[in-house]
């Protein structure tokens, strides 16, 4: 007999960066709250991670999100976010496709005009602002994390390119920002094989070197991004414009500038006294496609001082579909294989 697993799927593009939201067909996770549902998986199920993301039924370019019943009394629902490089607690584009996700599905009620919610993420909740015009939603603006330059300036050679200038910054997960222009960039499609090529270089370089350690969550493993940045252009007296990259290690040009990626900007341009509260950053990426943040306030969190913040994207979505995964398929590792029998509550 063959068994099967089917999971219900959602697959959504934020500016071009593929988000898969799994909306059924996996069980209710063990966990008092979306962080540690997110550490079971990573750490007794990941091949839910790795099905979605791998050959046959995916590529690592894309990202996984799992819908969860929130765990949080104040949340809607809570979301798990999977990617190539593991499980990052929080993710720009990844809370776009999710919110607007739950509304197409009819998970959260469409209302007309400016709609509010609450997810949980696995760093915890997030406030959503969704705009809705004759049952379209037009935009999704979500909190970034509070943000935080760690590193501001420094130095390092890298085998093959030579000694590259970079800061580091904590926007959810640590980033490399490193000028484009200083490495021969302008930020076009036909140099995305290269950016990667680089960027794979310059995180290798930093990771053997440094260890970077969050001021309240420690140790959070090794560099994950890195950010290419493009002149900053000044369209007005309150918003600015740039050209921008952001690299998911190991590999991966993200077709879009990231929400992370853009609340990393904005930590760096607040720190060198660039910008005030109210101002805004438009991030373009290699694909034209665009995300705005805006820089709403400095706060100190246990003696650190972090940029407040939040990003504007709009989410479509692509399809509706079931994934069948059949156990007995050669292409499924054993791994896989014994995380759906875990995780699965519709099999065949």
């Amino acid at each position: 007999m063959q068994h099967q697993v089917k999971l219900e799927l959602m697959d959504t593009h934020a500016g071009g960066d593929v988000s898969r939201i799994v909306t059924g067909g996996i069980m209710r996770l063990p966990g008092t709250s979306v962080r540690q549902q997110m550490e079971f998986l990573r750490d007794q199920a990941d091949g839910l991670r790795r099905l979605l993301l791998e050959e046959p039924y995916g590529i690592p370019e894309m990202s996984v999100d799992l819908i969860v019943p929130a765990s949080h009394p104040d949340a809607d629902w809570g979301y798990i976010i999977m990617e190539v490089m593991g499980y990052p607690i929080y993710s720009g584009s990844n809370t776009i496709c999710t919110a607007t996700a739950l509304l197409e599905s009819g998970l959260i009620k469409k209302q007309e005009g400016v709609q509010t919610f609450t997810l949980e993420a696995p760093a915890g909740l997030v406030q959503i602002e969704a705009r809705i015009q004759d049952g379209v939603v037009e935009a999704i603006t979500c909190e970034g994390l509070p943000s935080y330059i760690h590193t501001y300036k420094a130095s390092i050679e890298v085998p093959g390119i030579g000694p590259v200038t970079y800061s580091i910054a904590y926007s959810g997960g640590f980033y490399a920002l490193v000028e484009a222009a200083e490495l021969g960039f302008v930020l076009e499609a036909s140099e995305e094989r290269a950016l990667a090529d680089t960027a794979h270089a310059i995180v290798e370089a930093i990771t053997a070197e440094t260890e970077f350690e969050h001021y309240a969550l420690g140790n959070v493993g090794p560099l994950p991004f890195l950010h290419f940045m493009g002149p900053v252009l000044q369209l007005s007296d309150t918003t600015y414009r740039s050209r921008s990259a952001t690299y998911v290690h190991p590999g991966v040009i993200c077709r879009s500038t990231t929400g992370t990626g853009t609340s990393a900007r904005l930590a760096l341009m607040q720190y060198e006294g660039l910008i005030e509260p109210g101002d805004s950053l438009e991030t373009v990426s290699l694909r034209d496609t665009r995300f705005v943040g805006t820089y709403t306030g400095l706060a100190n969190k246990q003696g650190q001082d972090v940029v407040e913040n939040r990003i504007t994207g709009r989410s479509f979505v692509l399809n509706r579909a079931e994934v069948i995964a059949n156990e007995d398929d050669a292409m499924l590792s054993p791994e896989v294989v014994q995380s759906l029998r875990v995780l699965s509550t519709q099999r065949t």
